[in-house]
């Protein structure tokens, strides 16, 4: 049977707190795809665990996850919302995946690479299959599209070598996946060193979309500028980052275009353009801080919330798991 509408994938780490670059360059836009696809939004603690978590901090940070998921706009009622770890359809069918997943490809993704250099006392074989848990993932769903930015591109072009090699086997089980590269991708470099990704390895230079209003406006008033003589607000990236990423945030934050930024600080100078900057990420932040902390007070609410989506996701991912199952000759449950 067709599908009505394509099926829209989404997972996010409940690895610390969300920041305004992970905002700006994803979840703003994340709710705008409630419109065209049947979505699923999961956020996957299963593979935060690939690092050591505290666990209680990991409890803490999935439920605020959760709360500002809904916060940003995504609609429990209008798409499926829920945590991995509650539907187990993902690790059963992660371990099929994996023994369809070959050793090259796993040893070959940049991010185990990346992670078993950061973690060297620690690099176990959940960071290096996780792949095959982040195809599981996606393949459940028989998800059409994985709105991505380019880091996780290699993710989603393996799932879809899993897809074709396993139904080249079994005949048509799974949608073969395409990743998405959203336009709107803003990529938010730190406030402290532009010539860096904002992260909240470095905090200073990180604005958090919990962070407390006169918190926010502190680290602008800080932010780096550069060090000439002129002190005017105009766009060059390579030759002044500091003020080029706080044009970049204040265009995201307001619309505005880069010309019509550079006219409205014309011979005003930092001092006046980085409280501005401040005080609009407060603005534009503060919606989700609030919706958020009024969920978070509503324990009961939120449970009922993603107890009843990871019953529409396990409703979901059964159907596939099964036939999963029954195609490599397991005997029905």
């Amino acid at each position: 049977m067709m599908k009505e509408r394509k099926v829209s994938f989404s997972g996010i780490q409940p690895s610390g707190e969300l920041h305004l670059g992970n905002y700006l360059g994803a979840l703003r836009h994340w709710p705008t795809f409630q419109e065209k696809y049947d979505c699923v939004y999961c956020v996957v603690d299963a593979h935060a665990i690939t690092v050591r978590q505290d666990p209680a901090k990991l409890r803490r940070s999935t439920l605020e996850l959760y709360a500002q998921l809904i916060a940003c706009g995504i609609d429990p009622e209008k798409s499926i919302l829920f945590v991995q770890s509650q539907v187990p359809a993902h690790a059963e069918l992660a371990w099929i995946l994996n023994c369809y997943t070959m050793f090259g490809e796993l040893s070959r993704m940049t991010q185990f690479k990346d992670k078993s250099a950061r973690n060297a006392d620690n690099i176990n074989a959940g960071l290096f299959t996780y792949p095959s848990l982040m195809a599981a993932d996606i393949l459940l769903y028989q998800t059409d599209v994985v709105p991505v930015g380019e880091d996780q591109r290699q993710h989603v072009e393996l799932a879809r070598d899993i897809v074709k090699r396993f139904n080249g086997v079994y005949g048509d089980v799974f949608t073969e996946p395409e990743a998405v590269i959203p336009k709107f991708g803003a990529r938010v470099m730190s406030l402290n060193n532009p010539e860096s990704k904002m992260s909240k390895s470095m905090p200073e230079g990180c604005v958090f979309v919990m962070e407390k209003p006169e918190d926010i406006m502190r680290k602008f008033k800080r932010a780096v500028t550069d060090s000439d003589t002129e002190n005017c607000v105009c766009y060059d990236r390579a030759a002044k980052p500091g003020v080029a990423t706080l044009m970049d945030i204040y265009s995201a934050c307001t619309g505005r275009s880069f010309e019509a930024i550079e006219a409205e600080f014309a011979g005003q100078g930092y001092g006046a353009f980085k409280p501005k900057v401040g005080e609009a990420v407060v603005e534009l932040l503060r919606p989700v801080r609030e919706e958020t902390q009024r969920l978070l007070a509503d324990k009961a609410y939120l449970e009922s919330v993603y107890r009843a989506g990871a019953e529409k996701a396990a409703h979901v991912a059964e159907r596939t798991l099964r036939k999963v199952q029954k195609k490599v000759g397991f005997l029905a449950r």
